[in-house]
């Protein structure tokens, strides 16, 4: 017996390797977003990576201009990637044709502004509103509008417009609007931005009942502290690219354990907080060391120049 060549041994282990992201519901590698405006190209996102499993109810969190609002367009298919690698529910959304996408935000995605006046037309009712959507794709189901405005406790604003209704109540028979066509993925940006937190707590259960009932995938971009301490997971991203984890576990006696990670991408990259880079004046470069069980990094202290 001949011992295999070296070509069919990397084949070999190409074979073994499973893909990156696997049966990931949502899959972003190296994702790319870049905008040109008056000339000057803007880096929205900056090699992204995420992973998402079916069913899942997660937050995005990020200070202005850091690309989770990017993140969340792409995924919506309102906009299209400049590169790299963008999967929902095993759809790529680089190579969509116009009608792929159209179908696709209308039957595999239900999407919801913070502005509730984004959400609804005014001049329909509740009932009339949820019902919109499955008429527009031709699959109206008697009864469905019904029983989504009583899954989201807002039945009792099924006859109502909107100005007949509170944010709060406007907001739950959005998610009910995002539900009709009975979508694998919700995407809510800052759907409680306008509410005081009572009625963002109230706002917020109806997504967990819609996740917890329906077994649809929720991604809610926020900046609010009770929405990203309700779920399991809270990406953080930085710059355009995922920069920490925070998991969030039962612990002794009942009690939440949240344990903050970093995110350490496909290549390599690693973000260091910036409060811990203030405190050890980490600036351009830092030294590295492997040891047995973690790598130590310490700041690197520029000598000054000579003086001519």
């Amino acid at each position: 017996m001949t011992n295999p060549t070296l070509s069919e041994l990397e084949a070999e282990a190409g074979r073994e390797k499973p893909a990156f992201g696997g049966d990931a519901h949502i899959v972003c590698d190296n994702l790319v977003r870049i905008y040109k405006t008056e000339g000057v190209e803007v880096v929205a996102l900056q090699g992204l990576d995420l992973l998402v499993g079916k069913g899942e109810l997660l937050a995005v969190v990020g200070a202005s201009g850091s690309g989770k609002s990017t993140l969340l367009n792409v995924l919506s298919g309102l906009d299209v990637p400049t590169a790299g690698v963008a999967r929902v529910a095993g759809m790529d959304l680089l190579s969509m044709t116009a009608r792929d996408r159209l179908r696709y935000r209308r039957e595999v995605v239900g999407f919801i502004w913070q502005q509730t006046a984004r959400n609804l037309l005014p001049y329909l009712s509740a009932r009339e509103n949820v019902e919109l959507p499955m008429k527009l794709a031709g699959r109206t189901r008697r009864g469905r509008a019904a029983e989504l405005l009583d899954l989201l406790g807002v039945s009792h604003c099924a006859d109502r417009r909107t100005p007949e209704m509170s944010g709060g109540e406007q907001q739950r028979v959005a998610i009910a609007v995002a539900l009709a066509n009975a979508p694998q993925l919700i995407l809510a940006d800052e759907p409680t931005g306008e509410l005081d937190s009572e009625t963002s707590e109230q706002v917020f259960e109806s997504l967990r009942r819609a996740n917890r009932e329906l077994g649809v995938t929720v991604v809610v971009v926020t900046h609010d502290p009770l929405v990203s301490e309700q779920v399991d997971r809270t990406i953080g991203i930085r710059d355009g690219r995922t920069s920490s984890e925070t998991l969030r576990r039962e612990g002794a006696e009942g009690q939440v354990v949240a344990e903050e990670y970093a995110v350490l991408d496909r290549v390599g990259r690693l973000q260091l907080p910036r409060d811990f880079m203030n405190a050890l004046d980490m600036e351009r470069r830092v030294r590295l060391e492997l040891e047995t069980d973690h790598i130590g990094v310490w700041p690197v202290r520029e000598e000054p120049a000579d003086e001519q």
